[in-house]
């Protein structure tokens, strides 16, 4: 059964609640209508019954296909991109769908996190599959599961809040991912060795974004777990 739907400023109440007191509506203006986004649509999917769990498998499709689109031949780093982007919308909406509905629960919340690192691999195989080294895909994966892996370590060991937002989040990745897959796409169409090239300069982003956003998490823990010990 469907809960009663929050509007705007009960729905940003209730996500700031589920995501370390972080409040939308003090978010940049880009990040705020985003957000604002994704809660209309999350609104709309729940009045037509549509659960957050299938929207959920939609963006693990959407990502498993990102990586059999890239290597199509011409245009497969474009449909790669878009793949991305549009299993981004879905992150986010399933979220918002379970907010905006009152479905929010502990192991729809295990199954995002779980979702978002299978998409997550996908893309850095996609960007594999174009051309980036084997070693530099792994390692911008292993930094970004790091990332996630000391933050959820550290709400278990007591810190309250979120501890920093790094320039090495999930917006960080989409965003690399889907600039990258682009500009490989573009570079191809000017000579089909460029493509490998530039792919590799994104999935080098990727992984200086993902050390230093570490390293800004590392220290915000720091300073909350002593601060809270």
């Amino acid at each position: 059964m469907v809960g009663r739907q929050l509007n705007w400023n009960d729905y940003a109440t209730a996500w700031a609640r589920l995501h370390g007191g972080f409040d939308p509506r003090a978010a940049t203006p880009v990040v705020r209508g985003w957000l604002r986004f994704s809660y209309h649509i999350g609104f709309l999917l729940g009045r037509l019954r549509v659960g957050p769990t299938a929207v959920t498998v939609v963006g693990v499709l959407l990502c498993l296909c990102v990586p059999l689109l890239a290597v199509r031949p011409g245009d497969g780093p474009f449909l790669g991109a878009l793949f991305v982007l549009l299993a981004s919308v879905a992150d986010s909406v399933d979220g918002a769908v379970a907010v905006a509905t009152g479905r929010t629960t502990r192991l729809g919340y295990v199954y995002d996190s779980l979702a978002d690192r299978i998409g997550e691999a996908a893309w850095l195989v996609a960007f594999w599959l174009v051309g980036a080294p084997g070693a530099l895909v792994a390692a911008g994966g292993a930094l970004s599961w790091l990332h996630e892996y000391v933050r959820a370590r550290a709400v278990a060991a007591g810190m309250r809040e979120i501890g920093a937002v790094t320039v090495g989040e999930r917006p960080t990745r989409v965003c690399v991912a889907v600039a990258g897959l682009l500009l490989a796409g573009l570079s191809g169409l000017i000579e089909v060795d460029l493509a490998a090239g530039t792919i590799t300069m994104a999935t080098a982003v990727w992984v200086l974004l993902a050390a230093f956003g570490l390293g800004q998490l590392l220290s915000a823990v720091r300073r909350a777990l002593i601060d809270a010990g």
